[in-house]
This record gives structure tokens, C-alpha cells and sequence, in this order.
């Protein structure tokens, strides 16, 4: 209302006669008929007091700060007036308490400072002689001379703390409409929890630091006389709520809580003429002191050159005029440089009495920050240890205030949020597997598994919360449509802790896209061979990105499906083995067509079979070729340090020419029906010197290749069956006795156990 009358809108006469009805049809709800009229009395007198100021500021166009507090007085001054009167009725023997005539202050309207001397004073010979339960207005007062003032944002809460501690009470309750001090925001952190306690600078740092339950101003009368403070929720009393005092409670936790200001500029003062010169920081601090700036945050490194800190947007501009004006000298003379404003940042702050003394706080909380991608400008931390502060990107805030809650109060309990591409024969056999053990993760491994992005060649969905694995192909189905481009960006804009990428398509155009998803620190596992058997420089590329920023790039179905033959081959090397030679029947394909080809079996029937029971692709030939083998040797290979790329890989063809030049699967096997004797003759010669046929890929000095091979019973090779894949490592350490991995190496439940175990590893990592 006042703001529209000193804007010389006569609109605020509509919303005076709706605050009017609001007050009177309150009374007509609380009170009996026959205690009406007194206040209705008193409230039209208050109503004609507020019309007239309202109208003198409508025709003078101008809202003084002075003004504005008298004109919000009323609020305060209303509402405990008919509360008293409601409370008398329902037999509490109540009085109305103005407080303007009992909390003294200084006459800063807006934000007035409260003279506690004589406030106190008048408080305790008030109450001396009021023992009615007293329903007093709160978040107003007034100068010696009676003009009203306020005492800013939490005023109310600032006002029972004041009555309480003139009064020496034994506690100070603040209701609002939460169940007390949480963890974080809720609003922000899903997971975030009630405190039970927590101590005075704890509860002021948090308030600091944007927890809105409590304002610095309150505690600090509570503090003055050690009376504890009590958080209630006015929505559900029976809850215990938060306890304020000067105990610390020694719980498992160093940290109390995690609490942040959203937008903050950054402005940074440096240059060759800061170093070892005193009174620098008291030159710059006492300019932006007169300046009428607040610092949020101060930080300098030891070397002194540079001073930074942070300021809210609304001030920048301001303060660095400032500064630049005190340095002007300086800047002139090139000894220090012009200040760099850095804008759209947020601080973070860990905030706990029992930091103290508790090494690695920090690094866990770096750690958090480091392992999602979230880049630290800034970090502050006091000797007292109560707080670290760092300085984050806005767009990060809310990642970042999960994964640093998570690693504080849910260490034992993480989250990971999947962005799952391809629901074919794997992507929904992983789902199943996923739905499947969610309970058994979260109750024996305290690992949680979110669904948090969804795509087939069609649709896509996002649910930050999880797509409901019970409904994943309705609500699939009713998703919008899939643009990969559009599901990075949807996923980047997400922003979610513990981020993983599943490729489960064949896709070169998918996997095109792994740079991107790597760079925004997003991890990746895949059964996609595309990109590690792409040129080696590309391969190098996602590698060089994955490291630089702290994820994970993870393939290991590429090669064995279920079987560990990569995390095999890098624990081998990273303990220090030497790998002498890599021999591996990759293709459970392959391996099932020469396991079965034995005396009396037709060599075309067999590669028959094998395509009636859905293990060759649609063209036999892409199997028989060794294509697919030679990619998984080659990603081998590259696993021990070799450059290699496709074509340096000796591929031996064992079809005969016919059989690739016709154009049709059908046509493909008649002609290798004309070759069936070409192949007996070959597995009678192998069986004649005791020995069976494998197509088998070998890595044996720094040269890779693929050839059929016929293996006596000294090798492993020669005990293989059905549809198995084998891989021996040859090493420094396995010279004598080679280290033999052997099981299913093809199949949708095998490939997605691998990539679902992959997915429990990089969440092990980044916890």
C-alpha cells in the first residue's frame, strides 16, 4: 500500500479496503458478538490512523524509510491486538503488549539497533507489574522520542529473544513452518534432516550462510545470557524440533551442516604493489566500510600479491568503485591492477563445532566437489575451524550442495543418477537386473540407483527423482522425442551428483557425443565398441578428458561381456607385470561354430545352427570375418599401451571368395555348402595330430593378429566349449603358468551384469 501511494497510484485504496475487510472478517471469525465491539473499536481507530498516513504519502509522492515503518507497524500491531482478545476468550487471562513501549532503539528505520539498557530495563518493570500472559507484538519498537521503528528481517523471532533474555527465561521457543534447523536447504537437498541440536555459533553460522529458520539478530540475546534456543514447527508441534545452546553434541558427523549463498560477485585485488606493504587490507576494507559494503567472504593467498572477496551483485559495481577509487594511486602507476569482478557465484559453506581438530574435513569436502565437476574459485577457512567456505559457480550450487550433504551425513548411503540410452535386448535386461537388486543395494550396500534419464531411438524421459522402474516403458512412451543433442543438453542442465552415462546401442553417433558427456564430468560405461576402436587419437582424446576431469570412462563389456578381462589386464599392469602375450577366442560365436565342428558335422550346418539360436549377426559373414574380433583385440591392445589402429591388426579370412562375393544370406550358404569339404579337410588334418580348430586372436610383440589355429591338449584352447570366450595372459609373472580367464562371452544378461557392475564400481569410486 505504501509503496503504490508514493508512487501516486491510487490503486493502493483497493488494497487498503481488502486489508480492512481481511482484519474485520477475522474478528467476526474469532469472537463472540458480544466481545466484538471493543475491537472493532480499537481496529477502526488503527484503520483511520493508516488511511491518513497512507493519503498524506499518496499527495506527497514520497515513502520515507520513517514512513515505511509506521505504516508496516500496523501489521504487528493489528493481528496480537485481536489475538489477545481471542486468547481472553478462550479463557487465558491475556493483554495486548505494543512493544514500542518496552524495546528502545536507535532510529536507523528499517534495521534499528536496539538500546538494551534501557529496553531490558523496561521490559523487567513492565512484566513486574503485567503477570498476564502477554500477546506483544513483535518485530517493532521505537526511539526515546516515540517514533516507531523496526528491527529488520526476522524481527518478530529477534523480539521473543529480547523479552526472553531481559526476562532470564528458560528458554526461548521461535515456531516457524519447518521442523527446525535442517542439514541444507530441503529445498535444495531432498535427504536434508532435522538437527536435534546444535550450538549458538553453529546456528549463527548457518543463518549467515542462508538457512533462513533463524536470523543472526535472535541469537545473540539468547547467547548473551546462555538461555537455549528451541526450533519448533507450528505445523507439527509434537516434533522435538532443533535445541539451541552453548553444548556442542559429539555426534559421528564433524559437520553440522552444509549451507550456501546463492549469487555472489567475486572482485579481486592483485598486482606487484601489494607485496609486503602494510595497511593494504585496511585501505581496501575501510573504503568499501564508507562505501556502505558488506563482505561475504575475504580471502589472500600468502604471497600476498592478490586480496579477493565477495560481495552480493547488487553491490559490485559500488564496491569496486571504491576500491578503485582508494588504489587510484596504484592503478595509475601500474602496481596494481584494475579489480576483476567475477560474477555469477555462489558460496558453499561446511559449517561445525566438532571440524575442530578433525583432519581431512576439508579434502572430504574438495573431494565431493572434485569427483562432480564443480570447480572451486575461492576458498576461505578461519583458524577456529567452525566453517570452510568455498566459492563455486551458480549453476553448480544445488550439485554441490548434495554431493558435499551426501558426503558429510550420507557417507553410508549414495546415490547415483544414470542417464540410460538403448532399452534393446541389454538396456532393458539391465533394467530388470537394476529393479531387481534395488533393495538388496539399498539396505545391505547402502547404494541407491536412480533412473534419472531414459531414451530409446524414439523417446526420451527425465525424472530427476528416478523413473519408476515398475512403468519404465509407459512413461517412455509418453516422453517427448529423442534428440541425443537434446538429451546431453537435458542432462548437463540437470546437473545431478554422481552422474552416469549408459550407451547401450552399437551407435556411432551416440558415442560421438562421449567428448561432450566426459567434459561435463559425467562418467560413461558402455558395451559400445565404436569409440575405443575408433582411431587411436580419438581413443587417446576421451581418455586425456576423463582424467582431466576426475570421471570415468568404462567398457569392459567391449571386449568379454561379463568377463573382467580389461580390469584384468590394468591390474596386471598397474601392479607392475609385464605383458609378454595376449592369445583370446573373443567371439562366442566363432567359438561355438569350431567347438562343435567335429567328425560327421557339415561345417554350413553348424553356422546354420548357430543363426537359428540368435548368435550370429543377421549375415553370418560379419562373423566369420573376424571384423568383430579384431576390434575387441585392437581395444586390447590398446589397454597396454600399444597406438594401434584397425588396419594394423593381421586379419587371416577363412571364408572362401565365393562366399563374401554373393550378395544374400541365402546365397551366402549355398555357396558354403560347395565348401564344406574345404573345411572337413582342414579339421581332419588338426584331428590328426590330436588337436581341434579355434579362430583365435593373439597380441605376441607388439604385433596383433587373428588367425584359425589348431591347439593340442597342452594349450587352454583345447578344453573349450559351447559358446565360451577364453583369454591367456602371458606375463613377467605368468611365464610358466599363463592367466587363464574363461566364461559366457556374448548374451544380453551377461553384458548387462558387466555394464551393472561397471555402474556399481564408478559409484565406489566417486564416493
Amino acid at each position: 500500500m505504501a509503496t503504490r501511494a508514493g508512487k501516486g497510484d491510487r490503486h493502493y485504496l483497493e488494497l487498503f479496503e481488502k486489508v480492512h475487510e481481511r482484519h474485520f472478517s477475522a474478528i467476526r471469525e474469532l469472537l463472540e458478538p458480544a466481545n466484538r465491539p471493543a475491537v472493532e473499536t480499537h481496529m477502526a481507530a488503527n484503520f483511520e490512523a493508516l488511511g491518513n498516513v497512507l493519503q498524506g504519502i499518496y499527495l506527497l509522492h514520497e515513502v520515507s524509510p520513517r514512513s515505511l515503518d509506521f505504516v508496516v507497524s500496523f501489521g504487528e500491531r493489528n493481528s496480537a491486538f485481536i489475538i489477545a482478545h481471542a486468547m481472553r476468550q478462550a479463557g487465558i487471562p491475556a493483554e495486548f503488549l505494543d512493544t514500542r513501549e518496552v524495546v528502545k532503539t536507535d532510529a536507523h528505520f528499517g534495521s534499528a539497533k536496539v538500546d538494551f539498557e534501557e529496553t531490558n530495563r523496561r521490559i523487567r518493570e513492565y512484566f513486574a507489574t503485567h503477570p498476564q500472559v502477554q500477546a506483544a507484538t513483535g518485530f517493532i519498537g521505537s526511539t526515546a522520542d516515540q517514533i516507531t521503528t523496526t528491527l529488520g528481517r526476522g524481527g518478530s523471532d529477534y523480539t521473543a529473544a529480547i523479552l526472553g533474555a531481559a526476562l532470564d527465561a528458560e528458554a526461548i521457543e521461535i515456531w516457524t513452518d519447518v521442523d527446525g534447523v535442517l542439514t541444507a536447504d530441503p529445498r535444495r537437498v531432498k535427504k536434508a534432516f532435522t538437527l536435534k541440536s546444535m550450538t549458538y555459533r553453529e546456528a549463527m553460522e548457518m543463518s549467515h550462510f542462508g538457512a533462513k529458520v533463524i536470523y543472526p539478530p535472535t541469537i545473540l540475546p539468547a547467547l548473551a545470557k546462555g538461555i537455549p534456543l528451541v526450533i519448533k514447527n507450528t505445523f507439527n508441534p509434537s516434533f522435538p524440533g532443533t535445541f539451541i545452546s552453548n553444548t556442542a553434541e559429539r555426534g559421528d558427523s564433524p559437520v553440522k551442516g552444509i549451507s550456501s549463498i546463492n549469487q555472489v560477485c567475486l572482485l579481486t585485488l592483485q598486482g606487484s604493489g601489494l607485496f609486503g606493504v602494510p595497511g593494504i587490507a585496511a585501505r581496501l576494507f575501510n573504503a568499501l566500510a564508507h562505501a556502505g559494503v558488506n563482505v561475504v567472504i575475504i580471502t589472500q593467498g600468502s604471497s600476498e600479491s592478490s586480496i579477493t572477496f565477495a560481495v552480493s551483485p547488487a553491490q559490485a559495481k559500488q564496491a569496486q568503485k571504491a576500491a578503485e577509487k582508494e588504489f587510484a594511486f596504484e592503478i595509475r602507476e601500474q602496481l596494481v591492477e584494475p579489480l576483476k569482478i567475477e560474477n555469477n557465484l555462489s558460496v558453499l559453506a561446511a559449517v561445525g563445532e566438532n571440524m575442530r581438530y578433525r583432519p581431512g574435513v576439508a579434502g572430504r569436502l574438495f573431494q565431493a566437489l572434485g569427483k562432480n565437476g564443480v570447480n572451486i574459485v575461492a576458498i576461505a577457512q578461519g583458524s577456529s575451524e567452525l566453517n570452510v567456505s568455498v566459492v563455486i559457480g551458480a549453476s553448480d550450487e544445488t550439485k554441490a550442495l548434495n554431493a558435499v550433504h551426501e558426503a558429510f551425513f550420507l557417507s553410508d548411503t549414495k546415490t547415483l543418477h544414470l542417464f540410460l540410452v538403448g532399452v534393446g535386448l541389454i538396456g532393458s535386461t539391465l533394467l530388470d537386473q537394476i529393479s531387481a537388486q534395488a533393495n538388496f543395494l539399498k539396505e545391505k550396500r547402502n547404494l541407491e540407483i536412480r533412473i534419472a534419464g531414459l531414451a530409446n531411438s524414439r523417446k526420451m524421459v527425465f525424472a530427476e527423482e528416478g523413473v519408476d522402474l515398475r512403468n519404465w516403458k509407459t512413461s517412455l512412451e509418453t516422453g517427448e522425442s529423442f534428440s541425443m543433442p537434446r538429451f546431453v543438453e537435458h542432462m548437463k542442465t540437470l546437473n545431478l551428483p554422481n552422474a552416469i552415462f549408459i550407451d547401450n546401442t552399437a551407435s556411432g553417433e551416440i558415442a560421438g557425443f562421449y567428448e561432450q558427456i566426459l567434459d561435463a564430468s559425467i562418467s560413461i560405461s558402455t558395451p559400445n565398441k565404436v569409440a575405443t576402436s575408433s582411431s587411436y587419437l580419438q581413443y587417446h582424446r576421451l581418455k586425456q578428458v576423463a582424467e582431466k576431469r576426475g570421471v570415468l570412462w568404462r567398457y569392459e563389456t567391449n571386449v568379454g561381456a561379463g568377463l573382467p578381462l580389461i580390469t584384468t589386464l590394468n591390474d596386471l599392469i598397474h601392479s607392475g607385470d609385464r605383458i609378454l602375450k595376449i592369445e583370446g577366442i573373443l567371439s562366442g560365436t566363432l567359438s561355438f561354430i569350431f567347438n562343435n565342428f567335429r567328425a560327421g558335422a557339415r561345417f554350413s550346418d553348424i553356422v546354420k545352427e548357430a543363426k537359428r539360436l540368435g548368435l550370429t549377426e543377421p549375415d553370418p559373414r560379419e562373423d566369420l570375418s573376424g571384423a568383430d574380433v579384431r576390434r575387441k583385440l585392437l581395444i586390447l591392445a590398446r589397454e597396454t599401451g600399444l597406438p594401434l589402429e584397425s588396419n594394423d591388426i593381421e586379419l587371416e579370412n577363412i571364408l572362401p571368395h565365393a562366399c563374401l562375393a554373393v550378395h544374400t544370406v541365402e546365397e551366402f550358404f549355398a555357396e558354403l555348402e560347395k565348401h564344406d569339404d574345404h573345411f572337413e579337410q582342414m579339421r581332419r588334418d588338426a584331428e590328426n595330430e590330436g588337436k581341434v580348430l579355434l579362430m583365435v586372436a593373439r597380441l605376441d610383440e607388439g604385433k596383433a593378429g587373428i588367425a584359425l589355429g589348431a591347439f593340442d591338449q597342452n594349450h587352454p584352447f583345447y578344453f573349450l566349449s559351447g559358446s565360451d570366450n577364453m583369454v591367456v595372459f602371458t606375463t613377467e609373472r605368468y611365464r610358466d603358468r599363463p592367466l587363464v580367464i574363461r566364461g559366457p562371452g556374448a548374451g544380453a544378461e551377461v553384458t548387462a551384469a558387466g555394464v551393472f557392475a561397471e555402474v556399481i564400481g564408478i559409484g565406489n569410486y566417486l564416493s
